[in-house]
């Protein structure tokens, strides 16, 4: 039996996709400038696949967002809800993104994903959809600026530089380690773009991706290589379910 479950009303097709994404992108907060950076928690969230088993695993891992150390984590696996389509990836990812939130002993705090929020065709990334669910502040943090332009930032950390659709900018290419790439920074629900940056930042002490981000890779990475090695030592599609641990910081 699967950890999650798709639930029964989600998309199938890409239109029926597009339709939530245009009656769920009204809802999304922009004039609200989020937590500060360096207060209460801050979560990363992060998913892998088993394309060939159907299997996706999410993480949640939430830091304390002074000492960066880790307070709570989880972990959820299910089967990919979606096809895979350009600007549609948040359909195969929410429901075990969820879950895996769901599954922690704390309140998340900011959500960062590996990924986009308003810099996304349609306005409308990862980082937006699950904050309009959720209720929660969103940032994205993608490692390559997708379909849109940006000038090189200056070569210091904390070098900016717009994130261009046309003339609408969309988020900031930011440097987070000097004369290193960039990364890309998009508001995603409740927190404003030069608070989504300074959240990065604080978040990039020593690499270049946020350690929300380093840690959610690695234990969803985790959390997928469990659940094949339980699928091949059960014969079937059977999936682990959800794990949560939680430690004082």
């Amino acid at each position: 039996m699967t950890t999650v479950r798709t639930p029964a009303d989600w998309p199938v097709t890409e239109e029926e996709a597009r339709a939530v994404q245009d009656a769920l992108r009204t809802r999304v907060v922009l004039d609200e400038p989020g937590p500060p950076p360096g207060t209460g928690h801050v979560t990363g969230v992060d998913v892998a696949y088993d394309d060939e088993r159907d299997v996706v695993a999410a993480a949640a891992v939430v830091l304390d967002a002074a000492s960066l150390g880790v307070v709570a984590e989880a972990t959820a696996v299910g089967r990919i809800a979606f096809p895979y389509v350009p600007g549609l990836l948040a359909f195969r990812e929410i429901p075990t993104v969820l879950a895996a939130l769901d599954a922690l002993p704390c309140p998340p705090g900011l959500v960062v994903c590996d990924g986009y929020g308003l810099a996304h065709p349609r306005r409308f990334g990862l980082a937006s959809h699950l904050g309009v669910l959720t209720g929660l502040p969103t940032i994205g943090v993608a490692k390559n600026p997708f379909t849109f332009t940006h000038d090189e930032p200056d070569t210091p950390r904390g070098s900016t530089a717009p994130l261009l659709a046309g003339d609408e900018e969309v988020g900031r290419a930011l440097r987070t380690r000097d004369a290193v790439k960039p990364v890309f920074v998009s508001v995603g629900h409740r927190v404003s773009l030069d608070n989504a940056c300074a959240h990065t930042l604080a978040l990039t002490p020593a690499y270049r991706l946020p350690e929300t981000t380093r840690r959610a890779d690695a234990l969803c990475r985790r959390a997928l290589g469990e659940a094949a090695a339980l699928q091949r030592a059960s014969g079937s599609s059977t999936l682990h379910r959800p794990t949560s641990r939680y430690s004082e910081s």
